[in-house]
């Protein structure tokens, strides 16, 4: 069974990828299992390019096939921000980005927000990785507290139009209805085709 590495170092998001690829013929390792340790700067003004950054770095650093993603939450009130920039939202000193999304939140009305992950395929060659790129998204809004303890990140305070938030949800549901879950969807007929050549 051929390996398919999924760049990230994020525990919670490795867990999702695992159970999202479950049914894929591939055995899902992270870069810790493999010994490979990268850090990839997210420069770039889109999510497809630090995806496409990050999947061609860990391709040529392993030699595998690659999944990597950007993700992010786009909240109305904020001019849909802060986008790619939610992994490092507020900066480097602040350590709880719910509260510090909250807070800045606090008052407005306009609740709307979208959860929006792409994904980017690293494909190992003779010379450059092929990159090929997939999405999803989600639509929602932002609640004005954290509910339920599943899920990871922002997953408490993003509400479906059900009324549950991401972590209220069954694990199962959630996976079929994120924005991470309907990238790998979108992905999957072609990682099923790179995994049986």
């Amino acid at each position: 069974m051929r390996q398919l590495l999924v760049a990230t170092n994020n525990a919670g998001k490795l867990r999702e990828f695992e159970r999202l690829l479950s049914g894929l013929p591939a055995e899902v390792v992270s870069p810790e299992r493999i010994g490979v340790r990268l850090e990839v700067p997210e420069p770039y003004h889109t999510y497809a390019e630090n995806a496409a950054a990050k999947a061609d770095a860990f391709c040529r650093a392993s030699g595998l096939l690659v999944l990597a993603d950007d993700s992010g939450l786009e909240a109305a009130a904020l001019d849909w921000g802060p986008g790619v920039r939610t992994g490092r939202f507020g900066g480097p000193q602040v350590t709880d980005r719910v509260a510090a999304l909250l807070e800045l939140l606090d008052g407005a009305a306009d609740r709307r927000a979208r959860m929006v992950c792409w994904l980017a395929i690293g494909v190992p060659g003779d010379s450059d990785p092929a990159i090929e790129l997939f999405s999803g998204s989600m639509e929602g809004s932002v609640t004005r507290a954290p509910r339920g303890n599943g899920g990871f990140g922002y997953d408490p305070v993003f509400e479906l139009p059900s009324g549950q938030t991401n972590a209220e949800l069954p694990e199962a549901e959630k996976d079929r209805l994120s924005h991470r879950g309907m990238a790998v969807a979108a992905a999957a007929p072609r990682l099923r085709q790179l995994l049986a050549a």
